[in-house]
């Protein structure tokens, strides 16, 4: 098989040299649409499941929501295991798929089966899908420099500024914050006002609840003209809070304000940013997308970030603290170096020991042709350049070289001993 192989590439050289263009014409464009990264995604296939209900233990959360979910999900097709960790006021669920099974179709199962279960959960738990991405998802992280802004007001800028303008750009999955305060109305009830006024915590509760809300009326037509009807009710300022009423004692109204006190103040944290020990930062972290090419996500966000900061206000500027972009950067120039030094030296050896400009030129050739051709197989399974792949491409060289060093070496060696028959032959017909 491999003799006929030979025969007919020899027999048939300009079609073989035509289908070896065109193969590195298609491995060059293979080059430019590769997606690179720095480091190889061997994450499994998996969606996550987050459920918070804060306040719970976690023997709690264990016992009403992480199990409930791990025994219902695990009925899922083409599914390898599913891990559950419960923690204070929240359970993650880790459904592991085959790595044949396509990301989205596994979320749309699990996203079908959480329909199912909700129903069996406590009130007010609802389960969440993660984000689209993989366990080195985390391409970029910011923090934002602004001196003389409150921790607030940056948390503030980056949930209802940054983040929705961030999340527009493509092959990201989500723009997670972390830092600063998220404002909230807080209300501080007094046990012994609460005793005083026979009122429980679900009284004010309901209260409250009643009194922050906007219902519709109807449409009123007079003299031609259409008047909506509607009532504004949202709660807006902190006196509006103090002055709800929560019951009716001998005529006179308990207000909140009479048994609680109202502040506005951040939601409870359970820890804080802070870099380079110079104090707390707000900031956000970019997630890419499952599949997407990190190095141009990457350069899509910076470009986002340069129009998103003109809307900052005077002084706040963004701050990078985690670039993989540089590292990406690093990591392909390095590869790419070690390339071209491994080609140019293997060139000059081949060229002075074998002496041959044909059969060096042979050898030589096969090196840019077959990392072209490499390209192609990567795309084909969906394998990025990073310093794994790049690494294998530079140790096969010396493999590739090798094949034509014995190639040529095998040839010359039958030219060799066809040309002596052919000598002794010409020397028996004189004789």
């Amino acid at each position: 098989m491999v003799h006929r192989i030979i025969e007919w590439s020899l027999r048939n050289r300009f079609i073989v040299l035509a289908l070896v263009a065109g193969l590195f014409v298609w491995g060059a464009f293979a080059v430019k649409n590769n997606p690179i990264d720095a480091i190889p995604d061997l994450s499994e296939n998996q969606v996550i499941v987050f459920t918070e209900w804060m306040g719970r233990g976690p023997q709690l959360i264990e016992d009403q929501v992480t199990y409930p979910l791990v025994t219902n999900l695990q009925g899922l097709p083409k599914i390898k295991y599913v891990r559950g960790t419960s923690m204070f006021g929240m359970s993650f669920i880790y459904v592991i798929f085959e790595d044949d099974v396509d990301v989205y179709w596994a979320r749309q199962r699990v996203l079908e089966r959480l329909s199912t279960i909700s129903r069996n959960l406590p009130q007010g738990v609802s389960p969440q899908l993660g984000p689209d991405g993989t366990g080195v998802g985390h391409i970029l992280w910011y923090s934002l420099d602004a001196p003389g802004m409150d921790l607030g007001e940056q948390r503030a800028l980056q949930d209802w500024y940054i983040k929705f303008g961030l999340q527009n750009v493509k092959g990201v999955s989500e723009i997670a914050s972390f830092g600063g305060f998220q404002k909230q109305y807080q209300i501080t009830l007094d046990p012994n006002k609460l005793l005083y006024y026979k009122l429980s915590v679900r009284d004010v509760i309901s209260a409250v609840r009643a009194n922050n809300n906007e219902s519709g009326g109807r449409k009123f037509e007079l003299s031609d003209i259409g008047y909506v009807i509607k009532t504004s009710g949202y709660l807006k300022s902190i006196e509006q809070i103090q002055n709800i009423p929560v019951k009716t004692a001998n005529g006179i109204a308990v207000k909140v304000a009479d048994i609680a006190a109202v502040q506005m103040t951040g939601e409870t944290r359970l820890g804080i940013f802070d870099q380079d020990g110079e104090g707390e930062r707000v900031g956000g972290i970019v997630v890419m997308r499952y599949g997407e090419n990190a190095d141009a996500v990457i350069n899509s966000v910076k470009e986002k970030m340069l129009e998103v900061a003109k809307g900052f206000p005077e002084g706040v500027k963004f701050d990078i603290v985690y670039d993989r972009g540089e590292l990406i950067k690093q990591t392909i120039s390095s590869i790419k170096t070690t390339l071209i030094e491994e080609m140019i030296v293997v060139s000059l050896i081949v060229i002075v020991f074998l002496f041959h400009w044909r059969s060096a030129f042979s050898i030589i050739i096969q090196i840019p042709i077959t990392i072209a051709i490499s390209f192609i197989l990567l795309n084909a399974f969906g394998i990025s350049s990073n310093i794994m792949s790049l690494t294998g491409i530079a140790l096969a060289i010396g493999v590739i070289v090798d094949n034509g060093i014995i190639m040529s070496e095998n040839a010359y060696k039958h030219l060799a001993e066809r040309y002596a028959l052919w000598q002794d032959e010409q020397k028996n017909k004189t004789i």
